[in-house]
């Protein structure tokens, strides 16, 4: 610890350049580590985990397609091709602006001339009894190999015990994350369990997807809407609007729909609903806004603090907000990036930062995705649905990935899964043991119990 230590103070008194210290190596972190790669400065880039995450195919992650690596990359490699950036693996507890200088855990003081902000969000909860407590979030890659390894312990007991009993799976918010997700469960279901797990009835097994809104994905479109809500009901998702959630227990979630509340037994509520910045940002002497996002101005620069920046999710400017998506944290970091080397330099300061809207995706399940892409010399959005919008979504997503061996080991699980039906061989982890809780005979060669749910069967 106290060689970490030295380390984190000699990186901040020892550079004679300017010190660029940026906190996050999420979308936007490393987007702005990697625009001042030629730019004279040197760079602390600072992560409580020694790997970036991919978070838009976490829920691969959690529905075993696949593995944790193939979606995570080691931030130590930026040194490859960037020898003015170091890493330190360290959580923000504290910041001294006046003294320019950051306190890690471990009472490491780590100081900065410029300081970049891209700590990303966590999980909101909206102050609803038990979510918190009681749901899985999935933002993280732990939380993604808790997920999966909570599935399958589930499928487990249910195979052995639980056969004369339902079994649900509810996701909340019907966002991208809880769409895809509820999505790639219903096809497990639908196609993996009848042979994985013959014991089980697949007409027994629901998955539920819960939105307070009118429609699922509610930035799309309205054909795109409709197209995904139809695509989810065909899988057999038990798709509930305008439904709030009143409370999460560790045996389901009470939901309430036209004023009338209905409890869901289930042992696993996945929460993809809404996201807030990190309870520690208050802690760091910043204004924060809607949120607790950190207020910034036309530069990304916080407001009040001449060479402080913030950029992506944990950011926002309250007189042009942005979406929380991947884009603007990439946008961001390359333009504060932009905005440090013309300081240094002496050059001028690049305009004011100026968001271009390339389009959103999302997709329900093979050959099935929905595409809103803007940004091309036409006049209006280009509008794609099916398998042309899946094929787009596999292809944008694969390319930023951040490495050819990430990329390879993503196309080759994702070809797996979705261009050979008859792979079932799910990428599992450690399956935790529940108890038995009544006696089991075991028949020989049990055959498959039903078939999957259709639309009009998954109440």
């Amino acid at each position: 610890m106290q060689d970490r230590a030295q380390a984190g103070q000699a990186t901040g008194t020892a550079a004679k350049r300017p010190h660029v210290v940026v906190i996050g190596g999420g979308f936007g972190g490393l987007a702005a580590v990697r625009k001042l790669a030629n730019a004279d400065v040197d760079i602390t880039l600072i992560d409580r985990h020694t790997y970036n995450t991919f978070q838009p195919l976490l829920y691969q992650v959690a529905t075993a397609a696949l593995n944790p690596g193939d979606v995570t990359w080691f931030l130590r490699a930026v040194r490859a091709r960037q020898d003015n950036v170091r890493f330190v693996r360290g959580t923000v507890l504290s910041m001294d602006h006046a003294d320019r200088s950051l306190t890690l855990d471990g009472n490491i003081v780590v100081k900065y001339d410029y300081l970049i902000i891209a700590t990303g969000v966590t999980a909101n909860y909206f102050g609803i009894p038990g979510a918190r407590e009681n749901s899985m979030p999935l933002y993280r890659r732990s939380q993604a190999l808790k997920l999966r390894d909570k599935i399958f312990a589930e499928l487990e007991d249910a195979a052995m015990n639980d056969q004369d009993h339902d079994l649900r799976i509810v996701v909340v918010g019907a966002g991208p994350t809880g769409v895809e997700t509820a999505g790639a469960l219903a096809e497990m279901r639908n196609h993996d369990m009848p042979v994985t797990y013959p014991e089980l009835d697949p007409s027994r097994i629901h998955i539920s997807l819960v939105e307070m809104g009118p429609a699922v994905l509610g930035p799309f479109a309205e054909s795109l809407r409709e197209y995904s809500a139809d695509s989810l009901r065909e899988r057999g998702v038990d798709l509930r609007l305008e439904t709030a959630v009143k409370e999460v227990t560790n045996t389901g979630v009470t939901v309430e729909h036209a004023g009338e509340q209905t409890f869901l037994e289930t042992p696993i509520v996945i929460w993809a609903s809404g996201v807030t910045a990190h309870s520690s940002i208050a802690d760091w002497g910043l204004p924060q806004g809607r949120g607790g996002r950190i207020e910034v101005d036309d530069h990304q620069r916080v407001r009040g603090l001449a060479n402080v920046f913030a950029v992506g999710d944990v950011s926002v400017n309250p007189d042009t907000p942005l979406p929380q998506l991947a884009q603007p944290a990439l946008q961001g970091g390359q333009h504060v990036a932009s905005v440090i080397a013309a300081q240094i330099s002496g050059a001028p300061v690049p305009k004011a930062f100026s968001y271009t809207d390339k389009g959103t995706m999302a997709t329900i399940g093979r050959a099935s995705a929905i595409a809103e892409i803007k940004g091309l010399p036409v006049p209006k959005p280009i509008r794609l649905k099916g398998f042309p919008a899946w094929l787009i979504w596999v292809i944008v997503h694969v390319q930023q990935l951040l490495s050819n061996r990430n990329r390879f080991a993503t196309m080759t699980n994702l070809s797996m899964k979705y261009l050979l039906w008859r792979s079932h061989n799910a990428i599992v982890g450690e399956t935790p043991y529940i108890a038995s809780r009544r006696p089991k005979i075991i028949d020989s060669n049990p055959k498959p119990q039903g078939s999957a749910p259709s639309a009009h069967s998954a109440s």
